[in-house]
């Protein structure tokens, strides 16, 4: 039985990882459904370039998605795991996802010491706008 929902962002990065990471134990020891989420946005300039003709962008994104959560999590993880893939823009599509959540976690992003203090332009605007809580989780690669 389910007692809430974590919605976690993942995006690839070393960041998103740890996030994936901190958010599967937090749904485990609440025994909350645990959602990933990842998103695609189609840059505007691939109207203008030359794109591979039958390019699926929602396909892609899901490989990625669930290449991470195998090597994070592994095969068989201790939380049942929802995917979910969305095309837009992922400061929004976070927070519409997380809009019934108990819990939004989204990864930090920063390289070296000072830019390591600094929220990336996603987590910071998931902080100012979610309807819940959000847990900003920082890279151990950043340490």
């Amino acid at each position: 039985m389910s007692s809430g929902r974590i919605v976690v962002g993942v995006d690839g990065s070393e960041s998103s990882r740890d996030a994936l990471r901190w958010a599967a134990r937090q749904a485990e020891v609440t025994k909350s459904e645990l959602r990933a989420v990842m998103s695609w946005d189609i840059p505007a300039m691939a109207y203008m370039s030359s794109m591979p003709v039958g390019y699926d962008w929602e396909s892609d994104t899901r490989q990625v998605l669930d290449a991470t959560i195998d090597e994070v999590l592994g095969s068989t993880p201790r939380t049942d795991v929802t995917t979910v893939v969305v095309e837009g823009r992922p400061a929004p599509v976070l927070l519409e996802q997380s809009r019934d959540a108990d819990l939004l976690v989204v990864g930090s992003r920063g390289h070296g010491a000072f830019t390591g203090m600094l929220l990336g332009s996603v987590s910071e605007h998931c902080v100012s706008h979610a309807s819940c809580p959000v847990v900003v989780v920082r890279s151990q690669a950043a340490d």
